[in-house]
């Protein structure tokens, strides 16, 4: 029998870091991605994703290095499930960390890969990540959380970045495609079908599908979501009712809203509020 599952989010506001600790063994992250970085460690188990048409296995002490706007998923691999750890930096924590590495003040990370085993970064996560859960609040141990995070940004940076990106990244998508995101931007609250998408674009409603999910990792209505459950997140912390953000996201319903948001962030909106 697997034991329950369960999930912490918390947020260290001094640092404006984000960090979520979880055990899955059922749970699976649908294809979505994030406007922040994701770094994270498996503490047990094993656990899979999916990210740039490949497919990855991260066991235990294994690294998972995403980027803004990496499409991915993530589930459990065998029956024991899977713990993990993760800290979400903004890209003003890694463009700070990467200046302090290259002293140039318009690089931006980006890993090469999403993957990565090294067991002294993966022991340095585990380190910070405990210190930011002492310190949430930013009062007894700020010292030492601010130092722990910026050694392992820096190093993981050095290690496994590619320091050549700078702010403003060539885009990976054609003309087609970023008018496509563009427009879902501007109306994902409203909803977006594929044939107003395909006539924007001039692109056929199948050739637009295969187009997309090439380039942006992932088809229309996921990026929609995506879109969707960023918006939430900033809402949320606003402290926004959860039934005004449900419906101001584009949702139905508060119950479709929260199951939503819990597949692709983790936790409830409610856990997500606390």
């Amino acid at each position: 029998m697997n034991e329950q599952e369960w999930s912490e989010i918390r947020h260290h506001r001094w640092l404006n870091l984000s960090l979520l600790q979880a055990y899955y063994a059922v749970h699976a992250y649908p294809r979505h991605s994030h406007d922040y970085y994701v770094i994270s460690v498996v503490d047990r188990g094993l656990q899979s994703f999916l990210c740039g048409g490949d497919k990855y296995v991260t066991p235990p002490d294994g690294l998972i290095l995403l980027n803004p706007a990496d499409a991915h998923t993530g589930e459990p691999m065998g029956d024991e499930g899977f713990a993990y750890r993760a800290i979400y930096p903004t890209a003003e924590h890694m463009a700070a960390a990467c200046y302090e590495l290259t002293g140039r003040r318009d690089a931006m990370p980006y890993f090469r890969s999403p993957r990565a085993d090294d067991p002294q970064l993966a022991h340095a996560l585990r380190r910070l990540h405990s210190a930011l859960q002492r310190d949430a609040d930013g009062s007894t141990e700020t010292l030492e959380c601010e130092s722990r995070l910026l050694w392992l940004l820096v190093q993981l940076i050095e290690r496994y970045g590619n320091q050549q990106v700078t702010a403003t990244q060539p885009a990976r998508e054609d003309q087609a495609i970023r008018q496509a995101c563009d427009y879902m931007q501007a109306h994902y609250r409203e909803g977006v079908s594929l044939s107003e998408l395909a006539s924007i674009t001039n692109l056929s409603r199948y050739h637009l599908l295969r187009t997309f999910r090439d380039a942006v990792g992932m088809p229309p209505h996921a990026y929609q979501e995506s879109l969707r459950i960023r918006d939430a997140q900033k809402l949320l912390a606003e402290a926004k009712p959860l039934a005004e953000v449900a419906y101001a996201v584009g949702y139905s319903s508060q119950a479709h809203f929260t199951q939503r948001f819990k597949q692709i962030i983790g936790v409830t909106p409610g856990k997500y509020v606390q």
